[in-house]
C-alpha cells in the first residue's frame, strides 16, 4: 500500500535521529535537511532537546500527529513505537531503516510480521525494513550519500538493497545521469518491487512522470505481476532496465543471506524479462549506461557513425558495436570525398571518422553536420573526445552541446578524460547531458537495447491445438514421471507438433516389418531407459534386416528395456526445442541448435509459455548459431516459419497441461522444407488425489 503520506508527506518524524551524521537517524536528518523538505521536522532523542536544529522529543508518544515516520532505532524497539505511531500519531507511511529482522534470524521475522500486521491494520505504508529509506523530488528520506540531481524527468530507481542503490547511484552521477525517485525496499515486507512497480503503472501520466525505470531484484516474488505492469508500462512509452541478482545457486545462498531472497533460474529471468520488454543487465555500469542511452533520442535504426581524435577507441567501439549486430557503414563517395577535403591531410572518413589529435572544433562540427545532412545511410553519431592534457576541451564540448541540441539524429557523448578533462566534462554534464566514459561499455549497453524485442502479446495462439484432446490424454495417464512414448506421441500430434512415423514393439518380427514398410536406412532405439544413448540404446544408420534383427537383440538386453522403437533414417540440420516448469513462473521454452550447441556450448535461449509468433521468432534470432538456421556458406537454411510454429504449439500445449514438468524434443531434423520431431521425452507429476 503505497500512501501520499510516503510519497509527499506534510510532517516527518525522524526516530532515532542523532546529532551524529555518521550514524543512520544523524545522515538522514541532515539528508532531509540540506534536501530543503518544506513540511514539519521532529526528531525523537531521549538525550537531547534539539538535533541538528530541529526540535527534539524524549518519546514517540510526546510528538504531534506526524504523516511520515522514519525508524532509525534497534529492531526489537520499532514493533512497539510503529504501534504508537499508527494508533495514536495518525502517522500512514513508516519507512523502517533498521537491521535484525527476517533477513538474520526467526525472532526478527517474528518482530518484522508484528510491525506488518500494525501498519496494515491502520492502512499505512511501510518501506523496509532493513533498507537506506525513499529519495523523491518532495523529501530526502535516506541516510546514504550520494544524493543525485534530481528532476521529475529523471529516473525512478527501485532496487532490493540499499547498498546496492547507493552504488548504483555512484555509478550514475558520474555519468550525470538525473533521478526523479530512488525506492530502496529492503525487506520488502510490505512494499516490494513489483508493488512500486504496480504503483507507478497505475498512476502514470505520460505528461508529468519519468519514462526510465531501472530495477536491481534480488527476489521476485510474484512474476506475473512484474510481467504484467512492466509490459504496461513499456506500451505507455516507458522504458525498463533490470538486473536479476541471485540467479545462479551461489548467488541465491549470497541472496538469501541478504534479504532472504529466493532464486529463480536463470533461464526462467531471461524468459521473463524478453516477453516484458526489460532490457537485461548484469552489472551496475551496464545499468546506468543503459539508463543514459534511455535519455537521448531513441534510436531509429542500427548503422552509426564514429567520429574521433583517438584512432584506438574508434576501432574497440567499432568491435564492440559489431559483436552486438550494429553496423558501422563504410562513408564513401563524393560527400566522403568532400567531407576530408576539409579536414587535416592524414585525417580518414571511411568510419570511423578520424580527425587526428589535431583536430580542432569546427572540424567536429563539420562531421556532425555531414553524418546528420550528408550521410543518409547514418542513424546515429558516436563523438569520442578526450585529451592527453595538452589542451583545453571547452570550446570542442561546446560544439557537442550545440550539435545536441539541434541534430535529428541522437548524437552519443564519449568523453574518456574524467580527470584531465575533469572541469570541462563537469560543465558539460552540468548542462544537463550524460557522458558515456567507457565506449565498448556503450556499444554493449546499445546492443542489449536494440535487441530486446517489444512486450509480447497476451492472447494464446489456439489455431490447431486440439485443447480437449491434450487433456483427454493427461487424464489418461496413469503415474507420475517419464511417460511411454504413444502417450509423447499423441500429445504432440493433438499439438499439431508434426513427428517422424516410428514404430515402437517388443516384439522382433513387428519391428523388421515397419522397417521394411518404411525404407532402409532405419534408426533403433531403446524404450526404457531415460539416457538411451548413455546405455549404447540409439543406433542410426542400419541399412538391412539382419543388422536390425542383432541390434534388436542387444538392446533388449539393455538394464531396464522394455521395447525398441524404430523410425526412418531422415536428414537435416539437427534444432532443439524443451521446456521446464518453474515454480511461480509457470512453463520456460528453450529452443536452439540440436547436439553439441545443446550439451556443449549451452546456445538456447528462454521465452515464457504461451508465446506469441514474434516472441518465436525472437527467440530463434537472439541464437548465435541464428546464421546456421539462416543458411551460410552455400549452406541452405532451414525452415524458421516451421520452426517457429513448432515452439509457438509446444508452448500452448504446456499451458493447457501444467502437470508436464519437463521435456524435451531433441532432436528436430529441419531443411528448408519442413521440420519434424524424431525424438521427444516428457515427465509429467500429477497431484494426489
Amino acid at each position: 500500500m503505497i500512501t501520499s503520506q510516503l510519497l509527499r508527506p506534510e510532517s516527518i518524524v525522524v526516530v532515532g535521529a542523532s546529532n551524529n551524521v555518521h550514524k543512520p537517524g544523524g545522515a538522514i536528518l541532515r539528508n532531509l535537511i540540506s534536501g530543503g523538505f518544506r513540511g514539519a521536522l521532529r526528531a525523537v532523542n531521549p538525550k537531547e532537546k534539539e538535533v541538528q536544529g530541529v526540535t527534539a522529543f524524549a518519546d514517540v508518544k510526546d510528538v504531534p500527529d506526524t504523516e511520515l515516520a522514519i525508524l532509525a532505532i534497534p529492531a526489537a524497539m520499532c514493533p512497539e513505537a510503529v504501534e504508537v505511531l499508527a494508533n495514536e500519531k495518525k502517522t500512514k507511511a513508516f519507512i523502517v531503516l533498521s537491521a535484525g529482522f527476517g533477513e538474520e534470524t526467526h525472532e526478527g521475522a517474528l518482530l518484522e510480521q508484528q510491525i506488518l500486521d500494525t501498519v496494515n491494520r491502520y492502512g499505512a505504508s511501510l518501506i523496509g525494513p532493513n533498507c537506506i529509506g525513499l529519495l523523491n523530488t518532495w523529501h530526502h528520506s535516506v541516510f546514504s550519500q550520494p544524493i543525485p540531481n534530481l528532476d521529475p524527468k529523471g529516473v525512478d530507481l527501485i532496487s532490493s538493497s540499499g547498498a546496492t542503490a547507493v552504488f548504483i547511484l555512484e555509478s550514475a552521477v558520474t555519468k550525470g545521469l538525473q533521478f526523479n525517485s530512488v525506492w530502496s525496499v529492503g525487506n520488502g515486507k510490505q512494499i516490494g518491487v513489483e508493488d512500486v512497480l504496480q504503483f507507478m503503472d497505475e498512476h502514470f501520466d505520460a505528461e508529468k512522470d519519468s519514462h526510465i525505470k531501472l530495477l536491481y531484484i534480488e527476489n521476485i516474488k510474484d512474476p506475473d505481476r512484474l510481467l504484467f505492469h512492466a509490459s504496461s508500462l513499456i506500451r505507455k512509452g516507458c522504458k525498463i532496465a533490470a538486473i536479476k541478482a541471485g540467479s545462479s545457486e551461489s548467488g541465491s545462498r549470497a541472496a538469501s543471506s541478504h534479504t532472504g531472497a529466493i532464486a529463480s533460474s536463470d533461464s526462467a529471468v531471461e524468459a521473463l524479462f524478453r516477453k516484458a520488454g526489460i532490457v537485461r543487465c548484469f552489472s551496475r555500469e551496464e545499468l546506468t549506461t543503459v539508463g543514459c542511452v534511455f535519455t537521448l533520442p531513441e534510436l531509429k535504426g542500427k548503422n552509426v557513425a564514429i567520429i574521433t581524435h583517438a584512432g584506438g577507441p574508434g576501432v574497440m567501439l567499432t568491435d564492440a558495436l559489431s559483436k552486438g549486430g550494429m553496423n558501422v557503414p563504410k562513408l564513401e563517395g563524393e560527400a566522403a570525398e568532400a567531407l576530408k577535403a576539409q579536414l587535416f591531410p592524414g585525417a580518414s572518413v571511411g568510419n570511423p571518422i578520424d580527425v587526428l589529435a589535431t583536430g580542432t572544433p569546427e572540424h567536429l562540427r563539420l562531421c556532425l553536420d555531414f553524418c546528420e545532412n550528408k550521410f543518409d545511410n547514418i542513424d546515429a553519431v558516436m563523438a569520442i573526445f578526450g585529451t592527453p592534457g595538452l589542451v583545453t576541451m571547452f570550446d570542442m564540448y561546446d560544439v557537442l552541446h550545440e550539435k545536441m541540441q539541434t541534430c535529428r539524429k541522437p548524437i552519443f557523448p564519449i568523453l574518456p578524460s574524467v580527470n584531465t578533462a575533469g572541469a570541462e566534462v563537469a560543465e558539460f554534464l552540468a548542462k544537463g547531458h550524460v557522458n558515456f566514459a567507457d565506449e565498448v561499455t556503450l556499444g554493449t549497453a546499445l546492443s542489449r537495447i536494440m535487441n530486446v524485442p517489444r512486450p509480447a502479446a497476451s492472447e494464446i495462439e489456439l489455431l490447431g491445438v486440439d485443447i480437449p484432446r491434450i487433456r483427454r490424454i493427461i487424464d489418461s495417464i496413469p503415474e507420475n514421471g517419464y511417460i511411454e512414448p504413444h502417450y509423447v506421441q499423441a500429445l504432440l500430434h493433438a499439438a499439431g507438433i508434426p513427428l517422424v512415423d516410428e514404430f515402437v514393439s517388443d516384439n522382433k518380427e513387428e519391428v523388421i516389418a515397419f522397417a521394411r514398410r518404411c525404407g532402409f536406412p532405419v534408426v533403433a532405439k531403446v524404450v526404457g531407459p531415460v539416457h538411451k544413448s548413455d546405455v549404447g540404446g540409439v543406433v542410426l544408420n542400419i541399412k538391412g534386416e539382419q543388422h536390425l534383427a542383432l541390434e534388436f537383440d542387444r538392446m533388449m538386453q539393455i538394464p531396464d528395456a522394455k521395447a525398441v522403437m524404430v523410425q526412418p533414417m531422415l536428414k537435416g540440420t539437427e534444432l532443439f526445442i524443451g521446456a521446464k516448469y518453474e515454480e511461480k513462473f509457470g512453463h520456460v521454452v528453450l529452443c536452439g541448435l540440436g547436439g553439441i550447441f545443446v550439451e556443449v556450448l549451452k546456445d538456447v535461449s528462454s521465452g515464457l509459455a504461451p508465446l506469441s509468433y514474434p516472441e518465436a521468432y525472437s527467440m530463434i534470432r537472439s541464437l548465435r548459431a541464428y546464421k546456421i538456421i539462416k543458411g551460410t556458406r552455400g549452406q541452405k537454411g532451414v525452415n524458421e516459419d516451421k520452426f517457429a510454429e513448432i515452439i509457438v504449439r509446444l508452448s500452448t500445449l504446456l499451458r493447457f497441461a501444467t502437470e508436464i514438468k519437463e521435456m524435451d524434443i531433441n532432436p528436430l531434423l529441419a531443411t528448408e522444407k519442413w521440420v519434424i520431431a524424431v525424438d521427444a521425452r516428457i515427465r509429467i507429476e500429477k497431484k494426489a488425489g
